[in-house]
Protein backbone atom coordinates (compact mmCIF):
# COMPACT_ATOMS: atom_id res chain seq x y z
CA UNK A 1 0.00 0.00 0.00
CA UNK A 2 1.07 3.73 -0.53
CA UNK A 3 2.37 5.61 2.28
CA UNK A 4 0.22 8.00 3.88
CA UNK A 5 0.29 11.94 2.47
CA UNK A 6 2.14 14.28 4.67
CA UNK A 7 0.10 17.10 5.32
CA UNK A 8 2.46 20.09 6.81
CA UNK A 9 -0.27 22.24 8.55
CA UNK A 10 1.51 25.85 8.51
CA UNK A 11 0.12 28.90 10.40
CA UNK A 12 0.34 31.13 7.55
CA UNK A 13 1.09 35.21 7.46
CA UNK A 14 1.11 38.19 5.28
CA UNK A 15 4.30 38.08 5.32
CA UNK A 16 5.69 36.15 1.64
CA UNK A 17 8.56 35.40 3.23
CA UNK A 18 6.73 32.61 5.72
CA UNK A 19 5.23 31.22 2.78
CA UNK A 20 8.36 30.86 1.06
CA UNK A 21 10.16 29.60 4.48
CA UNK A 22 7.90 26.51 4.58
CA UNK A 23 8.19 25.66 1.27
CA UNK A 24 12.14 25.49 1.20
CA UNK A 25 11.57 23.26 4.36
CA UNK A 26 9.08 20.59 2.94
CA UNK A 27 11.33 20.82 -0.28
CA UNK A 28 14.17 19.28 1.81
CA UNK A 29 11.54 17.06 3.58
CA UNK A 30 10.98 15.88 -0.13
CA UNK A 31 14.67 15.25 -0.62
CA UNK A 32 15.04 13.51 1.96
CA UNK A 33 11.89 11.10 1.13
CA UNK A 34 11.79 10.34 -2.25
CA UNK A 35 8.75 8.80 -2.96
CA UNK A 36 6.58 10.43 -0.18
CA UNK A 37 3.94 12.65 -1.00
CA UNK A 38 4.68 15.88 0.52
CA UNK A 39 1.94 18.53 0.93
CA UNK A 40 1.33 21.85 2.77
CA UNK A 41 -1.53 23.63 4.08
CA UNK A 42 -2.60 26.21 6.02
CA UNK A 43 -4.78 27.74 8.51
CA UNK A 44 -5.16 31.57 7.35
CA UNK A 45 -3.40 33.98 4.85
CA UNK A 46 -1.98 32.16 2.52
CA UNK A 47 -3.24 29.14 0.33
CA UNK A 48 -3.95 26.38 0.13
CA UNK A 49 -5.95 26.10 3.12
CA UNK A 50 -6.11 22.76 4.69
CA UNK A 51 -9.64 22.24 4.52
CA UNK A 52 -9.39 22.68 0.74
CA UNK A 53 -6.28 20.83 0.39
CA UNK A 54 -7.95 17.46 2.12
CA UNK A 55 -10.57 17.92 -0.35
CA UNK A 56 -8.42 17.79 -3.35
CA UNK A 57 -6.57 14.94 -1.58
CA UNK A 58 -9.80 12.91 -1.44
CA UNK A 59 -10.77 14.09 -4.74
CA UNK A 60 -7.41 12.57 -6.10
CA UNK A 61 -7.95 8.85 -4.34
CA UNK A 62 -5.65 9.38 -1.50
CA UNK A 63 -7.11 7.33 1.35
CA UNK A 64 -4.59 7.80 4.00
CA UNK A 65 -3.01 11.49 5.52
CA UNK A 66 -1.00 12.39 8.56
CA UNK A 67 -0.68 16.12 9.35
CA UNK A 68 1.96 17.21 10.76
CA UNK A 69 1.64 20.86 12.41
CA UNK A 70 4.46 23.10 12.00
CA UNK A 71 4.58 23.91 15.69
CA UNK A 72 7.59 24.44 18.47
CA UNK A 73 5.29 23.92 21.17
CA UNK A 74 1.90 22.25 21.65
CA UNK A 75 -0.43 25.56 22.34
CA UNK A 76 -3.70 26.91 20.74
CA UNK A 77 -3.28 26.02 17.64
CA UNK A 78 -1.95 22.44 17.88
CA UNK A 79 -4.87 21.89 20.77
CA UNK A 80 -7.61 23.24 19.18
CA UNK A 81 -7.59 25.10 15.77
CA UNK A 82 -5.83 22.04 13.74
CA UNK A 83 -8.30 19.71 15.95
CA UNK A 84 -11.17 21.27 14.77
CA UNK A 85 -9.85 21.67 11.68
CA UNK A 86 -9.60 18.16 11.29
CA UNK A 87 -12.72 16.73 13.08
CA UNK A 88 -14.75 18.76 10.06
CA UNK A 89 -12.63 17.02 7.07
CA UNK A 90 -13.11 14.26 8.88
CA UNK A 91 -16.85 14.41 8.72
CA UNK A 92 -17.27 15.68 5.55
CA UNK A 93 -14.68 13.00 3.58
CA UNK A 94 -15.72 10.16 5.53
CA UNK A 95 -13.30 7.95 2.95
CA UNK A 96 -10.18 9.61 4.03
CA UNK A 97 -7.77 8.58 7.30
CA UNK A 98 -6.78 11.67 8.43
CA UNK A 99 -4.11 11.79 11.65
CA UNK A 100 -2.52 14.52 13.74
CA UNK A 101 1.21 13.80 14.27
CA UNK A 102 2.79 15.58 17.23
CA UNK A 103 4.40 19.12 17.13
CA UNK A 104 7.92 19.07 16.63
CA UNK A 105 9.08 20.73 19.82
CA UNK A 106 10.58 20.36 22.27
CA UNK A 107 13.50 17.96 20.69
CA UNK A 108 17.47 17.62 20.59
CA UNK A 109 17.22 18.33 16.59
CA UNK A 110 15.65 21.58 17.12
CA UNK A 111 18.43 22.62 19.35
CA UNK A 112 21.07 21.69 17.17
CA UNK A 113 19.08 23.83 14.15
CA UNK A 114 19.16 26.67 16.64
CA UNK A 115 23.00 26.88 17.55
CA UNK A 116 23.68 26.23 13.76
CA UNK A 117 22.44 29.61 13.33
CA UNK A 118 24.27 31.09 16.04
CA UNK A 119 27.07 29.80 14.75
CA UNK A 120 26.25 31.24 11.36
CA UNK A 121 26.02 34.37 13.01
CA UNK A 122 29.73 34.28 14.46
CA UNK A 123 29.06 32.58 17.72
CA UNK A 124 32.12 29.96 17.92
CA UNK A 125 32.11 27.11 20.06
CA UNK A 126 34.77 28.57 22.28
CA UNK A 127 32.37 31.60 22.72
CA UNK A 128 29.55 30.05 24.50
CA UNK A 129 31.26 30.05 28.12
CA UNK A 130 31.21 34.35 27.98
CA UNK A 131 27.92 34.53 26.25
CA UNK A 132 24.99 34.87 27.84
CA UNK A 133 22.23 34.01 25.20
CA UNK A 134 18.51 35.02 24.69
CA UNK A 135 16.22 32.23 24.08
CA UNK A 136 13.42 34.24 22.13
CA UNK A 137 10.08 32.68 21.18
CA UNK A 138 7.11 33.74 19.44
CA UNK A 139 4.95 33.83 22.85
CA UNK A 140 1.82 32.13 24.51
CA UNK A 141 -0.72 32.50 26.97
CA UNK A 142 -0.61 28.69 26.76
CA UNK A 143 1.09 28.14 30.32
CA UNK A 144 2.58 24.08 29.20
CA UNK A 145 3.78 25.95 26.46
CA UNK A 146 5.48 28.53 28.15
CA UNK A 147 6.83 26.02 30.53
CA UNK A 148 8.42 24.44 27.20
CA UNK A 149 10.13 27.28 26.22
CA UNK A 150 11.70 28.03 29.87
CA UNK A 151 12.93 23.81 29.77
CA UNK A 152 14.57 24.17 26.50
CA UNK A 153 16.46 27.32 27.94
CA UNK A 154 17.61 25.31 31.01
CA UNK A 155 18.63 22.28 28.71
CA UNK A 156 20.90 25.41 26.47
CA UNK A 157 22.41 26.61 29.76
CA UNK A 158 23.64 23.03 30.47
CA UNK A 159 25.71 23.05 26.91
CA UNK A 160 27.71 25.82 27.83
CA UNK A 161 26.02 29.04 27.90
CA UNK A 162 27.07 31.32 30.55
CA UNK A 163 23.42 32.20 31.18
CA UNK A 164 20.60 31.48 28.71
CA UNK A 165 17.44 33.57 29.71
CA UNK A 166 13.74 33.40 27.85
CA UNK A 167 11.83 35.68 26.41
CA UNK A 168 8.65 36.08 24.10
CA UNK A 169 7.58 38.38 20.89
CA UNK A 170 4.33 38.40 22.53
CA UNK A 171 1.67 37.23 25.29
CA UNK A 172 4.06 36.80 27.88
CA UNK A 173 7.08 38.29 29.64
CA UNK A 174 9.92 39.20 29.31
CA UNK A 175 10.36 41.17 25.72
CA UNK A 176 13.67 40.35 24.15
CA UNK A 177 14.76 43.57 25.32
CA UNK A 178 14.19 43.00 28.67
CA UNK A 179 15.82 39.55 28.50
CA UNK A 180 18.63 41.48 26.74
CA UNK A 181 19.24 44.08 29.47
CA UNK A 182 18.34 41.85 32.46
CA UNK A 183 21.46 40.11 31.23
CA UNK A 184 23.81 43.22 30.60
CA UNK A 185 22.54 43.78 34.51
CA UNK A 186 24.58 40.79 35.56
CA UNK A 187 27.25 41.56 33.92
CA UNK A 188 27.29 39.32 31.05
CA UNK A 189 29.14 41.47 28.55
CA UNK A 190 28.43 39.43 25.21
CA UNK A 191 24.38 38.75 24.87
CA UNK A 192 23.52 36.74 21.70
CA UNK A 193 20.18 36.73 20.36
CA UNK A 194 18.51 33.00 19.49
CA UNK A 195 14.99 33.47 17.68
CA UNK A 196 12.72 30.03 18.60
CA UNK A 197 10.94 30.27 15.02
CA UNK A 198 10.49 29.07 12.15
CA UNK A 199 9.81 31.49 9.66
CA UNK A 200 10.00 35.32 9.23
CA UNK A 201 6.92 36.93 9.80
CA UNK A 202 5.54 40.07 12.22
CA UNK A 203 6.62 38.09 15.71
CA UNK A 204 9.94 37.53 15.06
CA UNK A 205 10.48 40.89 12.82
CA UNK A 206 9.54 41.70 17.21
CA UNK A 207 12.39 39.69 18.38
CA UNK A 208 14.56 41.11 15.59
CA UNK A 209 13.96 44.35 17.09
CA UNK A 210 14.15 43.63 20.57
CA UNK A 211 17.56 42.41 20.13
CA UNK A 212 18.98 46.31 18.42
CA UNK A 213 21.36 45.89 21.69
CA UNK A 214 22.93 42.57 21.63
CA UNK A 215 25.78 41.56 19.97
CA UNK A 216 24.75 38.85 18.03
CA UNK A 217 22.02 38.07 16.38
CA UNK A 218 21.09 34.55 14.80
CA UNK A 219 18.72 34.01 11.59
CA UNK A 220 15.00 32.15 12.58
CA UNK A 221 15.45 28.29 12.55
CA UNK A 222 14.10 27.90 8.13
CA UNK A 223 14.80 25.64 5.99
CA UNK A 224 17.49 24.10 8.19
CA UNK A 225 18.76 20.33 7.62
CA UNK A 226 17.54 19.80 11.40
CA UNK A 227 14.00 20.44 10.99
CA UNK A 228 13.50 18.92 7.67
CA UNK A 229 14.92 15.50 9.41
CA UNK A 230 13.01 16.30 11.94
CA UNK A 231 9.45 16.50 10.07
CA UNK A 232 10.28 13.13 8.98
CA UNK A 233 10.77 11.76 12.58
CA UNK A 234 7.57 13.19 13.79
CA UNK A 235 5.74 11.47 10.81
CA UNK A 236 7.63 8.15 11.24
CA UNK A 237 6.19 8.52 14.91
CA UNK A 238 2.80 9.23 13.48
CA UNK A 239 2.70 5.94 11.47
CA UNK A 240 4.07 3.53 14.24
CA UNK A 241 2.05 5.08 16.88
CA UNK A 242 -0.99 4.36 14.63
CA UNK A 243 0.02 0.05 14.28
CA UNK A 244 0.60 0.13 18.02
CA UNK A 245 -2.96 1.56 18.85
CA UNK A 246 -4.36 -0.96 16.19
CA UNK A 247 -2.24 -4.08 17.58
CA UNK A 248 -3.19 -3.06 21.02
Amino acid sequence: MPSPVLLVIAHGSRDPRHAATVHALTERVRALRPGLRVETGFLEFNAPSVPRLLERLAAEGAEDVVTLPLLLTRAFHAKADIPSVLREARTRLPRLRVRQAEVLGPSPLLNAALEQRLYEAGVSPGDKSSTGLVLASAGSTDPEAIAVIAEIARELRHTGWCAVRPAFASASLPRTEDAVRDLRADGVRRVAVAPYVIAPGRLPDRIFAGAAEADVVADVLGAAPELARLLVRRYDEARVAERFAAAG
